[in-house]
């Protein structure tokens, strides 16, 4: 089947979109993830757990439907990232798996040993996997070295630039801040209390780091601001993610936890749709040559293929949608201490 529009750009931002729902609903398992030793007893982290416990797993599909997407619809992209970020995707792969295995397996055993252990891995690994989710976007923006035959042609210390750096660091503020709020609408009580105050420190963390890397984008890469000035449009972006973020201690001061937790999704929108027009066409700039730069159009799959992905989604989509919803209704409100599983 054929489509009136244009398949390349179609799915340049459908992969965004997807990338964009992984961020939103697995940040803040990876929030909770790093507030989960800042609480002493068992019980709360037990709590914590189950706040996640149904939705965690449905939550990391969005990662491997988006990158199943990339592969499919720009394999060129696929394998020049893979093979230059190889060694950050294998510690984000050990990342996750230790993660899966912690939360499902604290609980097996009584010893507090054996929970601390798993609780400490849990932790760790929310904290790498937002700050190499980070890295690889600011290396993206950036910018990285790309030989004429399309591979990798720089070292993995060249991936922790500054620039990166703060990118990471402003990847696990803004998952803090996220997770906090959803704890918030989950949790009781004095522990309840407890995710409030990690809400206004993890909103100060986050302005402070989102802060550091506007100016930081603005110096070194003062080219994602063109696109903005090209398309006076565009500017409504960051007007929309700002006013996102600036809503957020609005809405928790008056006790709309959702609306403040809608907002923190917004402003993770908002961003991540700035960095998408900022890059377009681009999906991995190159820092050796723009000719090498791999676009939506330069290294896409043939349109019959990207056709064939079309009728899938239109199809598959609405069931993906329909279950997501569904989990979220039956597993709404708070945490029972009651009925813990983890």
């Amino acid at each position: 089947m054929n489509y009136p529009f244009d398949m390349n750009l179609l799915w340049y931002v459908l992969v965004g979109i997807l990338f964009t729902g992984y961020a939103i609903l697995d940040g803040f398992d990876l929030g909770v993830g790093m507030h989960l030793l800042s609480v002493k007893e068992d019980l709360d982290r037990r709590i914590l757990l189950n706040a996640i416990g149904p939705v965690w797993d449905g939550n990391e599909v969005w990662l491997v439907v988006g990158g199943g997407a990339l592969f499919a619809a720009f394999p060129n992209v696929y394998a020049t990232a893979f093979s230059g970020f190889y060694l950050p995707f294998i510690l984000l792969l050990v990342a996750l798996i230790f993660r899966a295995v912690a939360i499902e397996f604290r609980s097996k055993e009584e010893s507090p040993r054996w929970r601390k252990s798993w609780d400490v891995s849990f932790c760790i690994a929310s904290y790498i996997i937002a700050g190499l989710m980070g890295v690889a976007l600011g290396n993206v923006v950036l910018g990285v070295p790309i030989a004429p035959d399309g591979e990798y042609a720089g070292a993995f210390f060249n991936l922790l630039n500054p620039y990166a750096l703060i990118c990471g660091a402003t990847a696990i503020t803004l998952f803090r801040m996220h997770g906090a709020i959803y704890l918030v609408m989950k949790t009781d009580g004095d522990l309840n209390a407890l995710a409030q105050k990690w809400v206004k420190s993890g909103i100060i963390g986050f302005g402070v780091a989102y802060g550091m890397l506007s100016i930081a984008t603005f110096v070194q890469a003062p080219w994602m601001a063109d696109r903005l000035r090209a398309n006076p449009w565009a500017i409504l972006l960051p007007l929309g993610a700002f006013l996102s973020i600036a809503n957020i201690p609005r809405e928790m001061s008056q006790g709309r936890t959702m609306r403040a937790f809608l907002s923190s999704a917004g402003a993770m929108a908002g961003m991540l749709a700035l960095v998408g027009a900022g890059l377009f066409p681009n999906l991995l700039p190159s820092s050796t040559g723009a000719e090498r730069s791999l676009t939506a159009f330069n290294s896409s799959a043939s349109l019959a293929t990207l056709n064939l992905m079309t009728t899938i989604t239109i199809i598959g989509l609405p069931f993906v949608l329909t279950y997501t919803i569904a989990i979220y209704t039956v597993f709404r409100g708070k945490v029972d201490p009651n009925h813990l599983h983890y």
